[in-house]
């Protein structure tokens, strides 16, 4: 692959529904420009850059798949990403490395509801965006149609550049309504467009469609407003500047045609981007942190070398492998960097270009490119590499955390030796994922997206490094407290001859504030138990109470005033008070009213406004209190306080409710009394799983 200088390098995003047609076309472009030399298919499983095994499977993009092209002497990166409501946030995480979007749209479905979605991903990074009316080639598709779609949704500024020729099985071609010519294409397959006249009898259509783009332009322009009013139109080269402007500022959205299962359009498609889309060097100057201090750097080759990492890729041979945009400067093979946040120094060694998971080495890279390189030591997925003391740090994209979690177990001793190494690696390449360890039900929990997103993890592990793990849904963290007082007396004597053991202690419980955990007093006084057997009897009380007394949770929230006991001189020992502290809990429980306590999320839903009212009542039915509503947008945001017992499936019913279009993310808030009915059930529930254990065991 040839070394192009920035203003020759197109970053383009691929957006779009599941199933729009996002890899399809991805490879054709890959075929049109010599990349593979035949036409692969999503189901015949050989796309480039969906190659996991996963993937090739369920016949779905995953993860985002990188490649690049070379197309009328220009580089194409492209960042083929995933469409499922599930790993969006996949597609989000690598839209800082893209300079522009294409957003794709099924010709017979039309906009979509995650249409919207990837949209408003674009317009967060700000990205020139262009949309890809696809799938023309299919029974029922109408491109006037799904245009007119577009413009209810995104309004007029989603402008057909292009328009087809012939529809459905008979599509054979597109017409560029900016310079006013047809391309036609072979049914083989090759993607590559031949010149010739407009058809007669679109003529009148393609007219009224290149009117359409000239009155757009020339509203954003005041030279060409007057232009247009003098001569009624606007010439082709200042038509051609001023809608390659419009673009750049977002304030025209070109719409496109193609076919990418036949192949057709696909060169036409990369002429418009590489014509009209902006290169790195003409994006806005990147905002990063210099110092501390936050700044911005223009995309340029002049300035200081830095580069961000925005992917990583866990392949079983080649090990750990880095996708970086080069945020400005040169960086040549076998050149070092300084990681800014490792604080460590990187070689880049056998510096690359990516397609698929194959790296064809380059020379060097320019300002705004996309580049890979195999096994650096201490570099992860949103750090910056720069020169040494630069103090340069390009922000990560901040993600939702993930919204739900699973449980995971080992299935043998050896799959829990190599658990830890196998899940290193999968975080290192999803930024969506989280592993850590409940400090109150000891389980192991990985959280994700969804519920298909874990099992897909799981399924990962055990195809690609040999770990067999179980899922099981995760275990509320429930706590015990009390609602009453207590005076009681804890007492523990055995005397079977000799040395034997006596502890003998009256407390005081009562209740405490929420998250005041536990509170001690020593009210002792005359020597009623001897000092050094005190913190026996407050080891006693704490020990209990991790044990819990109605369904095995640990008690929280109490107070315990030590206020009289007695001893034996011979037979009291720290171990008998620590006994006596025991027993004083479990008789101070059984009078204190003890109640169970669970964990309340703080959720915040993102849906479109006419979801709210359904969402709402789902929460009500759920025990969530909403506690307000603002706008983000065109969206709600709905915040509520749910408990999380509640939560654990909520996913895949807010996918139903929503048709997809709706995200959300919880956070722990506070833990609040379980109502007497849902209490039962937990305690009922707890005591047969223990009842169980205890059978297992004998």
């Amino acid at each position: 692959m040839k070394v192009y200088d920035s203003n020759h390098i197109r970053n383009v995003a691929l957006l779009g529904h599941s199933q729009s047609g996002k890899s399809t076309l991805t490879a054709g472009i890959l075929y049109a420009t010599g990349v593979t030399n035949r036409l692969t298919r999503v189901d015949e499983g050989n796309t480039l850059t969906d190659y996991d095994e996963e993937e090739i499977q369920r016949k779905m993009s995953i993860s985002t798949g990188l490649a690049a092209a070379e197309y009328n002497n220009h580089k194409f990166n492209i960042l083929d990403t995933p469409g499922n409501p599930l790993f969006v946030n996949d597609a989000k995480s690598v839209l800082a490395a893209a300079d522009c979007a294409l957003v794709l749209v099924d010709g017979v479905d039309g906009v979509q509801p995650q249409t919207e979605r990837f949209f408003g991903f674009t317009s967060e990074f700000q990205l020139p965006t262009g949309f890809v009316v696809n799938k023309l080639d299919k029974e029922r598709a109408n491109f006037d149609q799904s245009l007119e779609q577009l413009h209810e949704v995104f309004g007029r500024e989603a402008v057909a550049v292009q328009m087809p020729i012939g529809s459905e099985r008979d599509f054979r071609g597109v017409i560029d309504l900016i310079c006013m010519r047809a391309y036609f294409f072979e049914p083989n397959g090759k993607g590559l467009g031949n010149l010739g006249e407009i058809p007669a009898d679109l003529m009148a259509r393609a007219e009224e469609l290149h009117e359409a783009i000239v009155e757009m332009v020339a509203e954003g322009d005041e030279e060409l407003m007057e232009e247009f009013f003098e001569a009624g139109t606007v010439c082709a080269e200042h038509l051609i500047v001023g809608l390659r402007g419009a673009i750049h500022a977002r304030k025209l959205f070109p719409v496109m045609c193609v076919a990418a299962l036949p192949n057709i359009g696909t060169t036409e498609l990369l002429a418009v981007v590489g014509e009209y889309m902006p290169s790195p060097a003409h994006r806005p100057a990147a905002t990063l942190s210099f110092q501390g201090e936050e700044t911005t750097r223009p995309i340029r080759d002049d300035q200081p070398t830095a580069a961000f990492v925005f992917k990583t890729l866990a392949d079983v041979f080649a090990g750990r492998i880095t996708c970086f945009k080069l945020m400005s400067g040169t960086l040549k093979n076998d050149q070092h960097l300084y990681n800014q946040q490792s604080s460590t120094d990187e070689r880049f060694s056998h510096l690359s270009s990516i397609t698929g998971k194959s790296l064809t080495e380059v020379p060097e890279l320019h300002a705004g490119d996309i580049g890979a390189v195999a096994k650096l030591r201490d570099t992860l997925t949103g750090h910056t590499l720069a020169e040494k003391n630069s103090g340069v740090i390009y922000p990560p994209v901040k993600l939702p955390e993930p919204s739900i979690a699973f449980a995971v177990e080992a299935q043998s001793r050896q799959d829990e030796d190599r658990m830890g190494n196998a899940i290193h690696r999968i975080l290192e390449e999803d930024p969506c994922l989280r592993f850590y360890r409940d400090p109150q039900t000891q389980q192991f929990l990985l959280a994700g997206a969804g519920q298909p997103h874990v099992e897909i993890v799981v399924s990962k592990m055990a195809k690609r490094y040999n770990v067999n793990l179980t899922l099981k849904e995760p275990q509320v963290p429930y706590r015990e407290t009390i609602r009453g007082t207590a005076d009681v007396q804890g007492r523990h004597k055995k005397q079977t001859g000799g040395h034997g053991q006596f502890g003998d202690c009256k407390i005081k419980m009562e209740p405490l504030e929420r998250g005041k955990e536990f509170e001690f007093v020593n009210d002792i006084f005359g020597g009623s138990i001897p000092r050094t057997y005190i913190p026996a009897v407050e080891k006693g009380i704490l020990e209990a109470a991790a044990q819990g007394y109605l369904a095995g949770f640990p008690v929280v929230d109490f107070k315990v005033i030590l206020y009289d006991g007695s001893y034996h001189d011979v037979d009291s020992s720290e171990m008998a008070f620590k006994l006596a502290g025991r027993k004083a809990f479990k008789a101070a429980m059984a009078v204190a009213k003890p109640s169970l306590l669970e964990p309340i999320m703080n959720v915040t839903i993102n849906t479109p406004q006419e979801y709210a009212g359904d969402i709402m009542g789902d929460l009500n039915s759920r025990r969530g209190r909403v506690s307000g509503m603002d706008m983000k947008g065109s969206n709600q945001l709905i915040h509520a306080a749910v408990p999380m017992a509640e939560m654990l499936t909520y996913q895949n019913a807010l996918t139903a409710i929503t048709q997809g279009r709706a995200s959300f993310a919880m956070e722990f808030d506070h833990y609040d009394f379980v109502p007497q009915q849902e209490a039962e059930k937990v305690i009922a529930k707890a005591k047969a799983a223990r009842t169980g254990v205890e059978e297992e065991e004998e």
